[in-house]
């Protein structure tokens, strides 16, 4: 017997088993490979390496010889599966939120030194992001929601890259395809690095010509990826995700079809967490208000269907929401519930009619057993809480 990667699989080969793949294809009997469009299907289906017998080879003078071919069942892969308990996951999913904060610090300072920008670690860190959304995506996702008004540069690419991760995901999207998805989003707005710091740390609304200045980054965005070596997905998601499907975005005024669908999606997920995002001169949004915005940008701007699946797949109360519930405890979501999107997991920790700190409780909303109902989102300020000194003490490791 001989292991060899799916590549090296060539018609007349005899296929023993499947040794490693990213799928959950089952060969249900062993046999002979005929067709490369046989070989194409396996590799569709996520083989990575097969278990092959030389002996058994067929020769080219046999095409001929009636044979098996392996026969693949391909299970649909469910969205919501979760390897690992929340609890499991975060520790994980908090080293890579943290590396990838370093890693982008890293590419500022590089790019500003006018040293090369190093792709493999971000191809690396976005496989490590795919890795902790497939065991358990709430981890991450509560992540996005842990933020620093001082840092929106560089929290908001890896939180685009979680969000993009989750989204295609749930769309059913081939693993490799969602790696380069993720790692353009970790790197869409590298490009603001050349943008001059009056203009990307202006406060208040640009000028007509600092707008100008501004949109810019997304062009710069698109050089820096391909002098790197990149290209494809992740170069057209950096470059690209301004445009609008009027015609009316930047920087090369794309619409309609000449939009792709991972574009469509980018564009959808950076303007949601733009719109939520703590800065220093705002406020976040509430989640349900950031989905009305874009919902009123369909179909000029963006993809009404996609956005819809973005908003099933994210749930109107996304993990790592504050609310308060109808017995006036406080608590984050924690955790999704598919079946029941309105009633999630919240962690509670805060008495709204007490207005003092509780013991720290899971309550699953969707339990029969539960008179708790979700009643309303909150913000920290609105009871004074400090929701950093929460994460630490309860949700991080």
């Amino acid at each position: 017997m001989k292991v060899i990667p799916i590549s090296k699989l060539l018609p007349g080969m005899f296929v023993q088993s499947v040794t490693k793949q990213t799928g959950r294809i089952k060969i249900k009997n062993q046999g002979w490979v005929k067709t490369q469009a046989g070989i194409n299907q396996l590799i569709k289906a996520g083989i990575l390496e097969i278990e092959i017998d030389p002996d058994k080879t067929l020769k080219a003078s046999e095409p001929d010889t009636p044979v098996p071919t392996p026969k693949a069942e391909i299970k649909k892969r469910d969205p919501w599966l979760k390897v690992h308990s929340s609890e499991q996951e975060m520790g994980k999913a908090k080293k890579l939120y943290d590396e990838a904060k370093n890693l982008q610090v890293k590419a500022f300072s590089d790019i500003k030194s006018g040293r090369d920008l190093d792709i493999a670690p971000f191809k690396e860190l976005a496989s490590g992001f795919m890795d902790s959304i497939f065991r358990n995506q709430d981890a991450l996702a509560c992540l996005t929601q842990m933020r620093q008004k001082d840092a929106y540069l560089l929290e908001h690419s890896i939180n685009v890259s979680i969000l993009m991760g989750i989204f295609a995901k749930h769309l059913g999207i081939e693993r490799d395809i969602i790696v380069e998805l993720t790692t353009g989003a970790l790197l869409h707005d590298i490009g603001k690095i050349k943008i001059p710091d009056e203009v990307l740390n202006k406060p208040g609304r640009f000028t007509d010509d600092e707008f100008k200045v501004m949109q810019n980054h997304a062009l710069y965005s698109k050089q820096i990826l391909e002098e790197a070596g990149l290209s494809g997905i992740a170069v057209d998601i950096a470059g690209m995700h301004h445009e609008r499907l009027d015609g009316k975005g930047y920087p090369f005024s794309k619409k309609g079809d000449e939009i792709s669908q991972y574009v469509r999606m980018s564009s959808i997920v950076d303007v949601y967490d733009a719109l939520t995002a703590e800065r220093v001169y705002k406020a976040g949004m509430e989640p349900i208000k950031a989905f009305k915005i874009l919902k009123e940008g369909c179909p000029d701007s963006f993809d009404g269907e996609l956005l819809t699946k973005f908003i099933q797949c994210i749930g109107i109360h996304p993990v790592g929401t504050l609310v308060r519930l109808s017995s006036q405890k406080v608590g984050l979501v924690t955790e999704s519930n598919p079946e029941t999107p309105l009633k999630p997991v919240v962690k509670t920790f805060y008495s709204a009619k007490h207005s003092r700190y509780t013991q720290v409780q899971d309550i699953d909303l969707s339990n029969k057993k539960t008179a708790d109902k979700l009643e309303s989102t909150v913000k920290p300020k609105d009871y004074n809480i400090d929701l950093e000194r929460f994460y630490k003490n309860s949700i991080l490791p």
